[in-house]
Order: C-alpha cells, then sequence, then structure tokens
C-alpha cells in the first residue's frame, strides 16, 4: 500500500535506482564490517560501486543484496569478496624511477642508520617488498634491515610468503629493474620451475608479512621509512587523512613516506610535517 503524506503520494524506490544502490551498498559494507571486522565504508565510492557490481556478476547473482547474503553467509564468498577490493595490482620494481630515486636520496641517509625498520603498508603479492630486499641487498644494508609488509588480504599475503610468481613476467620485471639502477643479472635472484618462478630464500630472510587493516587497525612499531604507494586512491578524504595519522604517528623522526604516483601528503593536515625530497616520485620525509 501506498503512503500517503501532505496530499501527494510517496513513490516506491524503483530497483536499479541511485537510491537503492546506495542504500544496498551501505547494508553490505556494513554487514562485513560488523561480522568481519573489514572495514569498507569509507572506500572511494566510485571505484567501490565498480569492484561490487563485478563482483555481483563474478557470483552469478543479480543484486547486491543478494551479493550480501552469499558474503554474510559464506565464508568462501567473503574471502573471495575481500580479495576483489583490494585492489591486487603490482609488479617488481614497479615505477623504476622511484626506485632508482630511492637509490640516490634515500639510501644515503639509511646508511647512517644503526638498524632500519621498514613498512610496506598494502603490500599485495609482495613484489615491491622483494624489489626492496634486493635493492637493500645491493646497496649493502639489507642485514640490518628489518622489513615489515603487510596486507588485509591474507590470500596476497599468502602468495607474498611463497614468492613464487609467473615466468611470463620475468622479461617486464627484468627491464624494470635495469631502469631501476639494478647493478646484477636480475635472474640472479630467481630460480626458474616449470612456468613459475621462486624468489631465492635470502630475499625472505629479513621480511616479516603480517596481516593489517589500514582502515581499522593501529600503529605497531616505529619506522624509518615507511612505503604506501596506489592505495590510498582508493579511500575517501576521511580514511585518507586516518592513514595519513597512522603513517605520522609510525614514522620516526625524519623517517620517509613513499606515496604512489598519483598521490600526495599536499591538502591533508599532516603536510606541514613533511618535506619533499622528492615532487615528482612523492618521497617525503617526517619534520614533526
Amino acid at each position: 500500500m501506498k503512503a500517503i503524506e501532505h496530499g501527494y503520494e510517496e513513490q516506491p524506490v524503483l530497483a536499479g535506482s541511485d537510491e537503492l544502490e546506495q542504500i544496498e551498498i551501505e547494508l553490505l559494507l556494513d554487514g562485513v564490517h560488523r561480522l568481519y571486522g573489514y572495514d569498507f565504508r569509507n572506500y572511494a565510492l566510485p571505484s567501490l560501486k565498480r569492484r561490487i557490481w563485478h563482483h555481483v556478476h563474478a557470483e552469478n547473482v543479480l543484486t547486491i543484496s543478494a551479493l550480501q547474503e552469499k558474503v554474510l553467509h559464506d565464508r568462501a564468498c567473503f574471502e573471495r569478496f575481500v580479495y576483489s577490493l583490494s585492489i591486487p595490482v603490482t609488479e617488481m620494481f614497479r615505477d623504476p624511477g622511484l626506485f632508482l630515486t630511492f637509490r640516490q636520496k634515500v639510501v644515503p641517509l639509511l646508511r647512517t642508520y644503526p638498524y632500519i625498520r621498514i613498512w610496506h603498508a598494502g603490500c599485495s603479492t609482495g613484489e615491491e617488498v622483494y624489489s626492496m630486499a634486493i635493492l637493500l641487498h645491493e646497496e649493502g644494508l639489507y642485514d640490518k634491515a628489518r622489513i615489515y609488509a603487510t596486507d588485509m588480504n591474507e590470500r596476497s599475503l599468502q602468495q607474498a610468503k611463497e614468492g613464487v610468481y609467473d615466468i611470463s613476467r620475468m622479461k617486464q620485471y627484468t627491464k624494470n629493474y635495469l631502469e631501476a639502477g639494478g647493478t646484477r643479472a636480475f635472474s640472479e635472484y630467481y630460480t626458474a620451475k616449470y612456468n613459475s618462478v621462486i624468489l631465492q630464500p635470502y630475499l625472505r630472510k629479513n621480511i616479516i608479512f603480517a596481516e593489517h587493516n589500514l582502515a581499522t587497525d593501529t600503529s605497531f612499531n616505529e619506522f624509518n621509512v615507511i612505503f604506501c604507494r596506489n592505495v590510498m586512491i582508493y579511500f575517501n578524504d576521511e580514511l585518507r587523512d586516518h592513514v595519513h595519522g597512522l603513517f605520522h604517528e609510525s614514522l620516526s623522526r625524519f623517517g620517509i613516506l613513499v606515496l604512489g604516483s598519483k598521490e600526495s601528503i599536499h591538502f591533508t593536515k599532516y603536510s606541514d610535517c613533511y618535506e619533499s625530497l622528492d615532487r615528482v616520485e612523492k618521497i617525503y620525509r617526517n619534520i614533526k
């Protein structure tokens, strides 16, 4: 029965309307947060909406509400959902210019430290973490370094721990490595087996992989370097400010923050806490 208020009939919300879609998304994300503790509610809506609808189709359901039912009642479906939202897109020495600049401008600073703690936040499947391990190894710093590689996605972390990657990607990775200032044959760092490569075990010896959710978890150590590249582009302003606060709390005095090419410390409330070491490659030094 239609509700009548102030002399006119209230129109029903049509399936597929923007209002109904927004309600369904909010209910889905609130349910995931309350049941599983994963908080996607402050992710940027346009990209979040695209990925939710992609997952609706992947699960062979028709609506976001139907997806919510599956996600809340089927743990395997929930894990697939988290994996689809965590954007596992990466490669070794991604954006080689960044790693070359890191060698030139940050490594000399790290040489002055007796011990180096590095946090790769949102490490995905681990390619950039191993890139850092290789870089530090070549610079003679790996033995005094500890790399903490975190992600909220258990499936991605498991692949990162294993250090096994598709052999078809080695040509691109070799190119990236050389452009990033690599000084050896890249093939020294892995063993080929069938259609995969296994990274050398010594690259993992100083890496600690752990689950950590930037939206809900707190600081867990003090770091000399924090890498978080192309993660916050998927957050709204509120969550982005929260994560910048987490990073600032976690960085040592004069610690280094490295962001992605489309990210910046500017226009955040922490912008005056940093000086720029390289504006192009988004490398900043904590000064407050």
